[in-house]
Order: C-alpha cells, then sequence, then structure tokens
C-alpha cells in the first residue's frame, strides 16, 4: 500500500514525521524505500541518509503520470515498507492549481494520506483546518494526523478532543523541542553530509517514532506496494559497447542531482566517474564529457576560484570540445565570476560572459522550448524543467562566444516568457533542472556525443 505525509503547509514537520518512521524502519531492521513528491534534491539527501537507500522523486510535471508509477511500483516494491513525503502544502501545485501536488499523486497512486499539522498555536480551531482538508477533494483518504509541537498533555487533550469531534483519527503528537529542528539556509534543508551528528539524529529519529507515534496504526500504512503480474522490476538492458568515460561535478559545491541521472548514463554505456572541482582535481583522465550538476557553489566561491587546476582542465576540456552539460550550480562555475554572500567577487572558469551575485528568488516549473538544435535538444521539442536559484546573472559587455546561442524560451505561471541559457554542439548551460527520467532523450544524445567515433545524432 505505502502512504503519502503531507501537510497543510511547508515548515509542519512532515519531512521530521518521515524520518523518523524511516529511522525506525532500519532500526527494525527492515528495508524501506522512500520517495519525495516535486523537484527537490535536499529532503531526498536525508531520506536517503536514514533509509540506506537512494530516495526516489516524484514528479508528474516532470516526468509525465506512467514514469511516475512506474517509478513507484518498480522501486517500491524492492523493499519491506514505503513512505512517500509530500511537497509544500497538501494541495499546492503548479500556479495556484493542485496540478502535480502531493495530492495529485496521492490520487494518482492510491495511496492514503498522513496529515501532519503544526499545532503549537492551535486548540479547538484544528478541527476546522483538518475538516477542510479533509473534504477539500472528495475521494482522497486522508488516513489520519499526526500532531507536531504540542506543548503539554494538556494541550494534546485539547487537541484530540477535537479530532475526535470530527471523527478523524489521531496517529501520533510530537513534543514541541528545538533539537528536533533540522536546520536549513537559503534554498532549504541542510544537505545530509553536512549533518556532522547524522548517526545521532538518525537514533533520535527512530526514538521519536517509538515514543510519540501510533505505530499499530501507521505500520500497515508502510506496507510496500505489492508487484503486479505483468510489472518487471529489473535494471534497464544495458548496451554491450565498451564502456565511455564521462565525470559528474560531485562535492559540497555540486550535489543536485537524481539518482536515475547516473543510472541512465550507465544504461546509455557510459562509465560515470565523479570529479570534484572544490578538492582541486584535475577532470578524470579520458574522459569524454562533462555533466556539472546544481549545489551551492555560491558558498564555496572562494575556495572554486583557488582551485586552479580543476578551473584549467574544466577549460581545457572546452577548447578540446568536449561536450559539457551544466544546469543552475553547474551554470556558475562557467562564467567569468561568481560573488559570494557577502558580495565578494571571485573568478571562474571564464567560458561564459557573466558576474554571478545574489538577487531575488526565481522559482517555479517552466516549459522550455529549444530555438536550434544543439547538444542534446531538437528544434520543435517541449521540455518541462524546474527553476530554484537566488543568484542571478549580470552579463558582460562583451558578447558570448560567437558559436553560442540562447537555449531555449522559458515560460512559467507568474513569469515573463524570456530567452534563457546558452547553448552549441558541445554546450549546454542553463538555470533549469531537468528530471532525465522525463526526458530520456537527454542522456542518449549525451552519450552519442560522447562516444569517440562517429554516431549518427539522434
Amino acid at each position: 500500500m505505502a502512504c503519502l505525509i503531507a501537510a497543510p503547509a511547508s515548515g509542519s514537520g512532515k519531512t521530521l514525521v518521515s524520518l523518523a518512521l524511516t529511522a525506525l524502519a532500519r532500526r527494525r531492521r527492515c528495508t524501506i524505500q522512500t520517495f519525495k513528491v516535486g523537484p527537490d534534491y535536499l529532503d531526498p539527501q536525508l531520506l536517503s541518509a536514514a533509509s540506506g537507500r537512494p530516495c526516489r522523486n516524484l514528479d508528474p510535471l516532470l516526468c509525465g503520470e506512467a514514469w511516475v508509477r512506474q517509478s513507484f511500483r518498480r522501486h517500491g516494491v524492492a523493499a519491506d515498507l514505503a513512505l512517500v513525503e509530500g511537497v509544500m502544502g497538501l494541495f499546492d501545485g503548479r500556479g495556484p492549481t493542485a496540478e502535480g501536488s502531493s495530492a495529485a499523486v496521492a490520487a494518482l497512486l492510491e495511496l492514503p494520506v498522513v496529515l501532519v499539522v503544526e499545532a503549537s498555536r492551535q486548540a479547538g480551531s484544528i478541527a476546522a483546518l483538518v475538516r477542510g482538508f479533509r473534504d477539500h477533494q472528495p475521494g482522497l483518504a486522508i488516513a489520519g494526523v499526526v500532531l507536531n509541537g504540542v506543548g503539554s498533555e494538556r494541550h494534546l487533550a485539547l487537541l484530540r478532543e477535537a479530532l475526535v469531534s470530527i471523527g478523524m483519527p489521531l496517529l501520533g503528537a510530537l513534543p514541541r523541542h528545538d533539537s528536533l529542528a533540522l536546520p536549513s539556509r537559503h534554498l532549504g534543508l541542510l544537505p545530509a553530509h553536512e549533518l556532522h551528528d547524522l548517526e545521532i539524529r538518525r537514533d533520535a529519529w527512530a526514538e521519536l517514532a517509538e515514543r510519540h507515534l501510533d505505530l499499530e496504526r501507521l505500520w500497515p500504512l508502510l506496507q510496500a506496494p505489492v508487484q503486479q503480474a505483468a510489472e518487471t522490476t529489473g535494471e534497464p538492458q544495458r548496451p554491450t559497447k565498451q564502456p565511455v568515460p564521462i565525470a559528474i561535478a560531485s562535492d559540497s559545491a555540486f550535489h543536485f542531482r537524481y539518482p536515475e541521472a547516473r543510472e541512465l548514463l550507465e544504461a546509455e554505456g557510459l562509465s560515470v566517474q565523479t570529479w570534484s572541482p572544490l578538492a582541486d582535481e584535475p577532470l578524470p583522465e579520458g574522459c569524454r564529457a562533462l555533466v556539472l550538476p546544481g549545489g551551492y557553489p555560491e558558498l564555496h566561491a572562494a575556495q572554486l576560484a583557488a582551485s586552479g587546476r580543476s578551473l584549467g582542465s574544466l577549460r581545457a576540456a572546452a577548447a578540446q570540445g568536449l561536450p559539457i552539460y551544466a544546469e543552475c550550480g553547474g551554470l556558475l562555475l562557467l562564467g567569468r565570476a561568481l560573488a559570494d554572500g557577502e558580495g565578494i567577487e571571485h573568478a571562474m572558469a571564464g567560458l561564459l560572459p557573466f558576474t554571478a551575485r545574489r538577487g531575488p528568488l526565481s522559482l517555479g516549473y517552466r516549459e522550455a522550448t529549444p530555438t536550434d538544435d544543439g547538444l542534446v535538444l531538437r528544434r520543435g521539442e517541449r521540455l518541462h524543467g524546474h527553476e530554484f536559484h537566488r543568484w542571478q546573472l549580470e552579463r558582460a559587455a562583451a558578447v558570448a562566444p560567437a558559436s553560442t546561442q540562447p537555449l531555449w524560451r522559458l515560460e512559467g505561471w507568474g513569469t515573463e516568457a524570456r530567452l534563457e541559457g546558452w547553448g552549441t554542439r558541445q554546450l549546454h548551460a542553463s538555470w533549469l533542472h531537468l528530471h532525465w527520467g522525463g526526458c530520456p532523450q537527454i542522456p542518449q544524445r549525451l552519450a552519442a556525443a560522447a562516444r569517440p567515433s562517429p554516431t549518427t545524432r539522434r
């Protein structure tokens, strides 16, 4: 079956409840497959660390409903238990609609919803709030409520009676305590690799579930989906071609990527090797292409600027014509300069004519229409991606290299359509994050470009 952990709004505690149940499953020596609704990179890192298995994103706006169903079934049946953490508020989707929301995914996968409510400043009013969420979408099954931020036994008694009055099961009540807070920064929670007390936290999360959640009711909701007779959970067929090495930037500055990225590249016959610009490593010897994912380069701008060997290796790769695919934070590495949080500029690779510095938030789903054929794009296609960044680009007076042109036209709810990115037959550089599960032609074309022998472009 599995269940979806949702909330009325962000910051209600759904990640804490998801981590507590996941950590408890691991303590009980059960395998648990976690999923995350939406394009988030940070919550999945925490859920992966808690479960010991890669968390999978379920985003129908980026990947389509059929892919979401397939991914949920394929990975869910491989574990004893399964859990889906929602995104934002239960009905928050694209723009003002519920399209792509937690509720939409729950309905698509026929999952019961566990609603986590931040109750620290409520008493009887909680009945009105929960009733509204229960009745807003007929057919959506809310299995019960977990209260977060309960201040005392008296407070709990008030909240319990309010829920009884509307016939809503209470599935747990977490206490109000500063030690339960998850640290965050400007794009969300801290990534798992920055939590140096992760083992201690995992024990604390498991203990939280043992002491404060109604496990007799919740545990059956975590049972993994049953494999259908016609389904297969096997890995994609691997090609028999000689593996071609490709480098992916991977360190504290560059770690926003979905697990499917590596898997799809390997399925195309590429040998994925990690590369750390922060450690001033040269590109792996013999690599035939480079992927620069998003992350937090702005927090490491000075260290990146001092990584002369890495930046020189990147410039040499561009000069040699190696394919380069860069998203968001990866794009910033290619510019002339990157300003840190204090506004101090630090030199980057200098391959593109911009300086990046902190500015207004850019956030939302975008529809992208390529302007021409490029490294991984073809004119006439329509792709769906997600934009999320606080650093903005100040274009230099000098123009970009003559061979580059805007990648695509971006459109999205509440934002003006614009041309964005840089592209050539060798380069793809953009703010836009893509989930390759929804556009498998991207790794296919990247693999074709990386192969030293002539290949027909797809």
